[in-house]
């Protein structure tokens, strides 16, 4: 677990209260982090803010926000006046209601948090609540002021523990009608079909996510790894590029075909036929919807030598 809560307060359904404490479940901190440097000292930069008509410093007691309602127009706004527009922040996750887990869309999951007991007279009302979920088969909506925002959570079950998904607010989750809407129909083959579906039944397992590396960070590692050694740096192989082929013959190689083969064939090799039927694809949505790496010891060696 965290060392430090990413925050702390109470979670509330209705008079029953109970301590809890946030901690970030997903975090890129264990990556290489990269600084920007005076290629000619190697000293590291310094950020400054400057006004680009007078080419001065801008200090920051002299720093403002503002909001632009045209070319180069600012309305300005003063610190007390933001904070005052904050929503007042009473520690407290309110439950809301409950919802069976599966109803909201994976589009609104902004970022997870384990929710703990925030200490040791909290963990009994804890377990009645995330036992009392478990037992129900759902899930918690709950509402608090979160980072200076108004947020909305989604709680659930996770293990010994409780799971609560930060959700993006309607209006920041784009419309999945418009993001389709120039997809045609298309008809296709059954033939087609059955291949895909045979492809797709040989391709099925489960997702480990230990087998999928981060390729980027593990490059990473290796080049500084190599540069702090006074290794050559080899260029990486340039990686072969795909050509467009027939949409059928693709199907039949992808399938462990060769040549033109027939319907026959497929349908003996996939898995149900559509037989007589032609299926079509198109858009019609209305609603919002859409579809370690390197060792961590090198990892934080290679950080640690190259910041």
């Amino acid at each position: 677990m965290a060392p430090r809560a990413t925050w702390k307060g109470f979670l509330k359904l209705d008079e029953v209260v109970c301590g809890v404490a946030l901690y970030t479940a997903v975090t890129a901190s264990e990556r290489v982090s990269l600084h920007m440097l005076n290629k000619r000292t190697g000293h590291r930069l310094q950020r400054r803010f400057i006004d680009p008509d007078t080419g001065e410093t801008v200090e920051r007691d002299e720093q403002v926000k503002g909001y632009e309602v045209g070319s180069g127009d600012y309305v300005m706004l003063d610190p007390e006046e933001v904070a005052a527009a904050t929503p007042e922040n009473d520690k407290t996750l309110s439950v809301e209601g409950f919802i069976p887990c599966g109803q909201v869309d994976d589009l609104y999951f902004d970022r997870p948090y384990y929710l703990r007991p925030a200490d040791e007279a909290s963990q009994a009302t804890y377990a009645v609540i995330r036992e009392g979920l478990r037992a129900s088969k759902v899930a918690a909506l709950v509402s608090g002021v979160l980072f200076r925002r108004p947020h909305t959570l989604l709680l659930r079950v996770h293990d010994d523990g409780l799971i609560a998904t930060m959700l993006s607010f309607d209006y920041e989750v784009r419309s999945a009608e418009d993001a389709f809407a120039d997809i045609g129909e298309v008809k296709i083959e059954d033939e087609m079909l059955d291949l895909a579906r045979h492809i797709i039944d040989t391709k099925a397992g489960t997702f480990r996510p230990e087998a999928y590396e981060d390729r980027y960070e593990a490059a990473l590692v290796e080049l500084v790894r190599a540069k702090m050694e006074g290794r050559k740096i080899r260029p990486p192989k340039e990686a072969p590029r795909g050509k467009v082929v027939d949409l059928m013959d693709a199907l039949r190689r992808s399938a462990g075909m060769k040549g033109e083969g027939n319907k026959a064939d497929a349908k003996a090799t996939g898995g149900k036929s559509a037989r007589g039927k032609s299926a079509s694809s198109k858009s019609t949505s209305g609603k919002k919807a859409a579809g370690k790496s390197a060792s961590g010891g090198a990892r934080a060696s290679a950080q640690r030598k190259a910041s």
